[in-house]
């Protein structure tokens, strides 16, 4: 795999990870000259609602998915 292939790996995980361990977004958005953490923020927000252990077992079968498809 290579960097960006992880890069986009790690991000399509990581809003899974956060709903999980922190639950709902809880901070305000961040002002829209800031892209970077607009889009951290927009993926964890979408997010809103769903329970830490459904986002836990989506988590899950992600990085699962991962490993499999590094494996071949």
């Amino acid at each position: 795999m290579c960097q960006v292939e992880f890069e986009l790996a790690c991000a399509a995980v990581k809003d899974f990870y956060k709903q999980a361990t922190q639950g709902d977004c809880n901070i305000p958005a961040p002002p829209d000259s800031d892209m970077k953490a607009k889009a951290k923020w927009e993926a964890w927000n979408i997010h809103k609602g769903m329970s830490k252990m459904d986002a836990m077992k989506v988590y899950i079968a992600k990085v699962e998915e991962l490993k499999k498809k590094e494996a071949t």
